[in-house]
């Protein structure tokens, strides 16, 4: 196996991975707590970031499909502070809000582990980044679970 075969390959178990940490996280969190501890004062909520997690794990979605289906599109780029507002994240459910991200990632995955070497050299024009390829989104998925997960916990134990 080559060296990025078992990059892509990697990042696509930490993508299933992470969510199910998640989950086990979650599992200890009540609903008032999900929505009374934030990241600071004027930080997310364990909802808001669990929102967050749910609805951009739609958005790499998209943007994988646009750069299997176009050459080289423009990905769009997306204002995470205002889908919150917008979105209303902290009036949701939490075990629902997490049902749906384990719903979509597991679509996610199976998106990616049916790519063809081909399919993973595709590539877009990220909002922030230039040039962002297929690979690109799943390390990138990887990392931003990753970060959220840190927050998650640390907002968890400043909590206590």
């Amino acid at each position: 196996m080559e060296p990025i075969e078992m990059l892509q390959k990697r990042h696509v178990r930490l993508m299933q991975n992470s969510v199910k940490t998640l989950g086990h996280i979650l599992h200890f969190v009540s609903p008032e707590t999900a929505v009374s501890r934030r990241d600071g004062p004027n930080g997310w909520t364990i909802l808001e970031v669990v929102c967050h997690l749910r609805d951009f794990d739609g958005f790499f979605y998209d943007r994988v499909m646009m750069m299997l289906e176009h050459d080289h599109p423009m990905l769009p780029a997306y204002d995470h502070e205002q889908i919150a507002i917008d979105r209303r994240y902290n009036e949701q459910d939490l075990r629902q809000a997490y049902a749906d991200l384990v719903a979509s990632r597991q679509r996610f995955v199976a998106l990616f582990k049916s790519l063809d070497a081909a399919q993973w050299a595709r590539t877009g024009i990220h909002p922030e980044r230039d040039s962002f390829g297929v690979t690109d989104a799943a390390v990138q998925v990887g990392h931003h679970d990753n970060d959220h997960l840190e927050q998650i916990t640390r907002i968890l134990v400043e909590g206590v």
